[in-house]
């Protein structure tokens, strides 16, 4: 799998590059498995911006991707390998035995045709799933449950993965892509393998207009702006920060500071921070 390239006939598309969809199979996804959503462009209930930069963008459909793959002991053939416009990842269309079809994460290597299936007992192969505890160490997995049944939370981006490191008193240790050590149920499943289309970190938007298909509207330095807009505003031409610190528009201290709280339920089981960049 390989990137994209473009031939440099104008400035934006001389660096401009897309993921290598020649593993998607089909254009038109599986309509009972789909549905609007609706878009709010980053505004609340009372139309205040909450989150800026969103707005615009393409129209897109969901799909209704399986991350729980309750289906215990029936095997579910490959039908389709799909591209899905919500996420950055790739998504297969499984036709299980009894008849029933769902969407899957599609984990790198997977292929039309092949057989996945969840069990205890599932063999150790990409795109199938199993027990933390029955996972051997060293093998890569994604899609992981943090609470045993209620579907996977960790790892669901496009070329993620993490590394089983140990079993012990009832707990897996998982070395995340930042490189901590947490500790997760051992009872919790887990798909084997890491998650597809690999290189979509190596893309390159190239142009302006192609954020704006996205959603993504455009992000003002805090300098160019006027001193009653942030704290970095005002002066003639370039000028210095003139704080101690970075701030945000708001004021707040950013850049370094630790925003996790002390207290969360979850800090006993993080075995090693990530280390500093």
């Amino acid at each position: 799998m390989a990137l994209k390239q473009y031939k440099p006939t104008s400035p934006s598309r001389r660096h401009y590059s897309v993921a290598d969809y020649s593993l998607i199979t089909t254009r038109v996804p599986h309509k009972p498995l789909t549905r609007k959503l609706k878009t709010h462009a980053g505004r609340n209930n009372q139309g205040r911006i909450t989150t800026r930069h969103q707005g615009g963008g393409n129209k897109i459909t969901y799909r209704d991707v399986d991350f729980k793959q309750n289906k215990i002991n029936i095997p579910g053939k490959v039908e389709t390998l799909e591209y899905d416009p919500y996420r950055t990842a790739f998504i297969a269309l499984l036709l299980y035995r009894d008849g029933e079809r769902r969407y899957i994460l599609a984990p790198h290597g997977l292929e039309v045709g092949n057989e996945i299936i969840v069990s205890e007992e599932a063999p150790f192969k990409p795109g199938n799933r199993t027990l933390l505890k029955r996972i051997p160490v060293g093998t890569f997995v994604h899609n992981i449950e943090i609470i045993p049944g209620a579907g996977g939370k960790i790892a669901r981006s496009a070329g993620v993965s993490v590394q089983v490191l140990a079993n012990e008193d009832g707990y897996t240790h998982l070395k995340m892509p930042s490189g901590e050590i947490r500790k997760v149920l051992w009872n919790a499943y887990a798909s084997i393998g890491q998650v597809s289309n690999p290189e979509h970190n190596l893309v390159v938007i190239g142009k302006a207009g192609r954020s704006r298909w996205l959603g993504v509207r455009p992000t003002v330095r805090g300098k160019a702006m006027n001193p009653r807009d942030h704290p970095y505003g005002g002066g003639e031409g370039n000028t210095q920060r003139g704080t101690r610190r970075p701030k945000t528009k708001w004021g707040k201290i950013t850049g370094g500071r630790k925003t996790r709280n002390p207290k969360k339920w979850s800090n006993n089981l993080i075995v090693q921070r990530r280390g500093k960049k």
